[in-house]
C-alpha cells in the first residue's frame, strides 16, 4: 500500500560456535541441593559441546527465588550486556519472575549486540517482553535442564537453533509421541538424557466450524506460558500489537503455553488476553498439549475456544510447545509457517 512503512527487521544474535561463552543464570527460581547435581551434569553437557559456560552467582534456591530481585535482574542484564556472552539460559522458570521486569534495562539491551535467550515456562515472563520491546529473537523451548536429552526426530536441539545463521530456514516436525505423565527423577538420575515418550498423538485443529480441518497458516512467531504472560498482555511488557506494527505488518501467530492452570482459569486468562488486544494481530494461534485439570469434565480445549473462538482464525491444539515433553525449539520473532494436513504436522521458521 502507498505509504505504508516498511516492517523493522528482526535482530538476531550471532550464531553460536564452539569457543562461545554461555551465560547460566535463573531470574526467578534456582536449584536446591537435591537436584544440583542435574544443574552441574547440564552444564558439563554445554562444556562438553565446546562452550565456556559462564555460572552466574544466582543459581541457588534460598527460597522460591534465587535471590533479592535486585540482584536476579543486575545478574540477566549483566550478562545480556556483556558481548562476550553469546547466549543466556536459566536452568528452568519458576514462579514470580515478574518482579524484576520494571529493574530490567530493556533500552540498553536493544542497544546492545543481541544474545541468544532461551528458556520457557516463567521465563517467558521476561524473553517475551525483550522480543516484543526490542525486536530482538528469542527462543522459546527447552531450558538449561532440559540441555542433556537427545531430542526426538523431528525436534531441534536449541542450541543447535541458536547456531543457525541468520537466513536459515529451520524445519520442525511434530514427533507424534509424547510424555503421557511424570517428570524425570532428577535426584536419583542427574544424568537421564532419554526422553520417557510413552504417549502417541499428535496436533489437533479445534476452533468452531474447523474442526480436524487441514490447514497452512504464517506469521511471525510470539507468545509464551499463559501463567504468566497473561498478566503482561496490553501493557508495557505485553504490546504484541506495537510488535505487530514494527515489525510483523504480515500479522502474527501466538503460541500459548498451558502449564498448571486448571481450565476455568486459562479460560479467564485468555479471555483477559482477548479483551486487552493480544491477539489482534493473530493469523492463528498454536495451543501446547497440557495435563493442567480439567473439573467437571470443562476441558482445556473447550477453555481455549470459549476464550478465543470469536476470533475466527485457525487455533491448533495440542502442539508440543509447552510443559508436556518433548519441546520444541521455536525462534520468537521468526517468520513461521505451520503446516496440518493429514500426515504433515510441520512448523519451519525463517530467520528472516
Amino acid at each position: 500500500m502507498a505509504g505504508t512503512m516498511a516492517a523493522m527487521p528482526i535482530r538476531y544474535p550471532a550464531p553460536l560456535r564452539p569457543g562461545d561463552r554461555i551465560g547460566v543464570t535463573s531470574p526467578s527460581s534456582g536449584v536446591g541441593d537435591a537436584l544440583w547435581g542435574r544443574f552441574t551434569y547440564a552444564v558439563t553437557c554445554l562444556r562438553d559441546r565446546g562452550f565456556e559456560v559462564v555460572v552466574g552467582e544466582l543459581n541457588h534456591a534460598p527460597s522460591h527465588v534465587s535471590g533479592p530481585r535486585e540482584a536476579r535482574a543486575a545478574e540477566l542484564t549483566g550478562m545480556l550486556l556483556d558481548p562476550t556472552i553469546r547466549a543466556v539460559v536459566p536452568p528452568w522458570g519458576g514462579e514470580t519472575g515478574i518482579d524484576l521486569l520494571d529493574l530490567l534495562d530493556l533500552d540498553a539491551v536493544a542497544a546492545a549486540e543481541p544474545t541468544w535467550c532461551v528458556g520457557f515456562s516463567d521465563t517467558s515472563t521476561w524473553l517475551t517482553p525483550l522480543t516484543l520491546a526490542t525486536g530482538i529473537a528469542t527462543i522459546h523451548g527447552q531450558n538449561l535442564m532440559d540441555t542433556p536429552y537427545a531430542v526426538p526426530d523431528g525436534i531441534l536441539h536449541w542450541v543447535d537453533v541458536a547456531s543457525a545463521p541468520a537466513g536459515s530456514e529451520l524445519r520442525q516436525h511434530s514427533p507424534g509421541r509424547h510424555r503421557s505423565g511424570g517428570w524425570d527423577d532428577y535426584a536419583s538420575d542427574p544424568t537421564v538424557t532419554e526422553m520417557t515418550l510413552d504417549g502417541r498423538g499428535t496436533w489437533t485443529r479445534i476452533d468452531p466450524g474447523h474442526v480436524g480441518e487441514p490447514v497452512t497458516l504464517t506469521g511471525r512467531l510470539v507468545g509464551g506460558c499463559v501463567e504468566t504472560v497473561s498478566f503482561l498482555a496490553g501493557g508495557a511488557f505485553g504490546d504484541a500489537n506495537a510488535f505487530a506494527a514494527q515489525h510483523a505488518p504480515e500479522g502474527l501467530l501466538v503460541l500459548l503455553d498451558i502449564c498448571e492452570w486448571s481450565s476455568y482459569d486459562i479460560c479467564r486468562a485468555l479471555h483477559a488476553m482477548r479483551l486487552h488486544g493480544f491477539f489482534e494481530a493473530a493469523n492463528g494461534v498454536l495451543v501446547s498439549r497440557t495435563s493442567a485439570p480439567e473439573p467437571h469434565g470443562f476441558t482445556q480445549h473447550a477453555a481455549v475456544v470459549d476464550a478465543l473462538g470469536v476470533l475466527g482464525v485457525p487455533i491448533l491444539a495440542d502442539v508440543e510447545c509447552g510443559h508436556v515433553a518433548p519441546y520444541l525449539a521455536l525462534v520468537q520473532g521468526a517468520t513461521t509457517t505451520v503446516v496440518h494436513d493429514g500426515e504433515t504436522h510441520t512448523i519451519t521458521q525463517r530467520l528472516d
